[in-house]
Order: C-alpha cells, then structure tokens, then sequence
C-alpha cells in the first residue's frame, strides 16, 4: 500500500491494484505547484466535503481519469449537475465493498458548502479497509467524543488535520488519537495559508512525547505501509 502527499489534504492511496485520491486542491495550492495534475489517474476520488480547498481539483481531475467520485449523498447531486454522474453516494454509519476494499463513512466536525454557496450536506472523514490495513481519513474536523467509536477498529494509520484555526490543532489531534486508539499518524491540513502555518518540530515533539509517530510528508512524497 502506497501512499503519496499532493499538498494540504490530498494523499493518493494505491491499494487492491486502484488509486484512490482524497480531497484534490492542488493547482490552486502554491506549495504544490511542481504536481500537475493532468498527470493524475485515479481510480476513485473520496470527497470528505465541498470546501474549495478540498475540492478545487475535482473536476478537472475526474473529467481526465473517469474516476468514481465517493462522497455524502448531498454533494452527489451537485456534481451530477456539473455533469459527474460516476458517483457513489454515502452517508454517515453506511459502508460500501468497492474492487479494492471496503470504505465506511464517519462523522466529521467541521461545516460544508459548495464552492458556490449550494448546500454540501454535512462533512465526513472515512474509514478504508484494504490489504489487511486500517487507515482513517478524518478530513476537516474538531475533536469530537464520536472518535472513540473507532477505539475498536484497530486502526493502522491516521490521517489526521493538524493545522488548527479551521481544524483541530496538534493538542487536539493527540487527544484524538487517544480516541481513536491510535498510535501512527499522518498529519494534514497545514501550512497552506497564513493561518494554519505551524511549528512543524514543536508538533512532532508533542506527538513524541505523547508516544504517538507523527509523519509530516513532504509534498510530492510517498510512503509504504
């Protein structure tokens, strides 16, 4: 399983011969401009919410690869408006086997809307299932007490928002790997604007001391678990 860094929110996970891509805002991402996008395939595209900076790539991607767009049910009837009708649409608690494995949706805490101000339903983070692996996707979100619904799952990664300002900050992000019982993270939406610009040693040495392998991929970068 291989997992690649494209910028903020956006990781390409290649597991069970597909690629699944999360949350594509890269072109419109400074820190990302040596990716280019007309070179990405995915397979599927997981969308945890309609932000424009979760998103802004979408499109432009799915047009080029034929990718099946996963995301909440409400957003699912936007992009069909926009002509995107390889969809699968989810909702909170509901799993899926899809080729490459099995996708839960969980709740996230945070707010949506479409880049043009239509509602985008609520935002979501997932759970994949592939290759005996567990990895947890939260997008954008606070820390909420519903984390401990997965202290069970075992997890094996977590792709957690670090950045603070619109998303949970490091402390919170090691609370909730204590909820999530989860002791291997990677960390996300950060040092993208002004405001989620982070001190990126002062973070790894929280996680450290909290016991917790904190990964902060650089842009462009991969790695195997």
């Amino acid at each position: 399983m291989k997992i690649t860094f494209y910028g903020h929110a956006s990781f390409e996970i290649e597991t069970g011969g597909k690629k699944l891509l999360f949350d594509p805002f890269i072109s419109h991402n400074a820190l990302a401009k040596a990716i280019d996008i007309n070179t990405l395939k995915p397979d599927y595209i997981l969308l945890s919410h309609g932000h424009g900076d979760h998103m802004a790539d979408l499109e432009a991607i799915q047009k080029n690869s034929g990718a099946q767009v996963i995301c909440i049910a409400d957003i699912a009837g936007w992009l069909g408006n926009k002509g995107i009708t390889n969809v699968h649409a989810m909702n909170f608690g509901g799993g899926f086997n899809f080729d490459f494995g099995r996708v839960k949706m969980v709740y996230a805490l945070h707010s949506s809307s479409m880049p043009d101000g239509a509602y985008g339903g609520n935002p979501a983070g997932f759970v994949i299932y592939s290759e005996g692996k567990k990895i947890y996707f939260a997008g954008d979100t606070a820390l909420t007490l519903d984390m401990q619904l997965l202290a069970d799952e075992n997890l094996d990664l977590a792709i957690l928002p670090i950045g603070d300002n619109y998303t949970m900050g490091a402390d919170d992000a090691i609370k909730a790997c204590g909820f999530i019982n989860c002791k291997h993270v990677i960390g996300m939406h950060y040092d993208t604007f002004p405001v989620i610009v982070i001190d990126k040693e002062e973070a790894k040495a929280k996680f450290s001391k909290a016991g917790i392998d904190l990964k902060l991929m650089e842009i462009g970068s991969s790695i195997t678990l």
